[in-house]
């Protein structure tokens, strides 16, 4: 798992937020508050078990990487924070959703990852889509 000091360190001077593999934010951490904490006991999988459908949705055909988005309180708070998962594929929106049911999520949505950097390229032909949590 990365430490807030080496995403503090890749946010530089200007604070912008990168996208971590799910290794950087899901290895070794038990911390149940880190992801979606309103959802945590209301439906939302157990940590380990959502890292580890979020590594099988990274296997899947057409789909080009998985990565964690962090939400900006994490350089305030000093604490890894994530408000949603970018998956980038070929996939439509519909399929997507399909993956993540049982996230207790509030769906995917396109093209929230402009404002972060470490982005890996998008293939063509592939989109990438948001799963959030309200």
């Amino acid at each position: 798992m990365i430490s807030v000091e080496q995403v503090i360190n890749r946010a530089g001077d200007e604070g912008v937020m990168p996208l971590l593999t799910l290794d950087e934010f899901f290895a070794g951490n038990d911390d149940e508050g880190c992801i979606a904490p309103n959802q945590w006991g209301y439906g939302r999988p157990p940590l380990a078990d959502l890292a580890e459908r979020l590594r099988v949705i990274e296997q899947r055909a057409g789909v080009a990487w998985v990565r964690v988005q962090l939400h900006p309180e994490t350089l305030e708070m000093e604490e890894l924070t994530a408000e949603a998962i970018a998956i980038c594929a070929t996939a439509d929106e519909a399929t997507c959703a399909a993956w993540i049911e049982g996230f207790e999520a509030s769906g995917v949505i396109p093209d929230l990852v402009d404002d972060y950097q470490d982005i890996p390229d998008v293939p063509h032909g592939a989109a990438v889509w948001s799963v959030v949590w309200d």
